[in-house]
């Protein structure tokens, strides 16, 4: 019997707006495919964030990314240039920075229907 590493495949995203936003280019990834009611974000690293339409309200989530230090420089000049908020922390008490855990940079912003996003340059604990 063959055996195979378990790992992440893909993540439900509910949002209440048409699908494909701007909010989708923010996390670096691949270019979108709609798929029914579905708009398909592929990360580099072959996970999903699949959007669906919803009726009603959303829970809002959190979603992180790992990447490199030039794409950190390329999705956080498109933050600002857009005037997006951003913090520094989840809890958005740090409004307007951005975080240097573990040696690398991490920064929070909101995509329209209210999901946190981060982007990281470094795993947590690895510093």
């Amino acid at each position: 019997m063959h055996e195979r590493a378990t790992q992440p495949h893909h993540r439900l995203v509910p949002q209440q707006a048409e699908v494909g936003r701007i909010s989708h280019g923010d996390s670096g990834a691949a270019a979108s495919k709609a798929f029914r009611t579905v708009s398909r974000r592929r990360a580099r690293h072959g996970v999903s964030l699949d959007f669906y339409q919803k009726d009603g309200d959303i829970s809002v989530q959190h979603y992180a990314f790992l990447i490199s230090e030039e794409d950190f420089d390329q999705i956080f000049a498109r933050i600002r240039g857009r005037g997006l908020e951003y913090w520094a922390d989840p809890a958005k008490h740090r409004a307007g920075e951005i975080n240097r855990n573990d040696g690398g940079r991490g920064v929070y912003f909101e995509e329209p229907d209210g999901h946190l996003l981060e982007i990281v340059t470094r795993p947590y604990g690895s510093g």
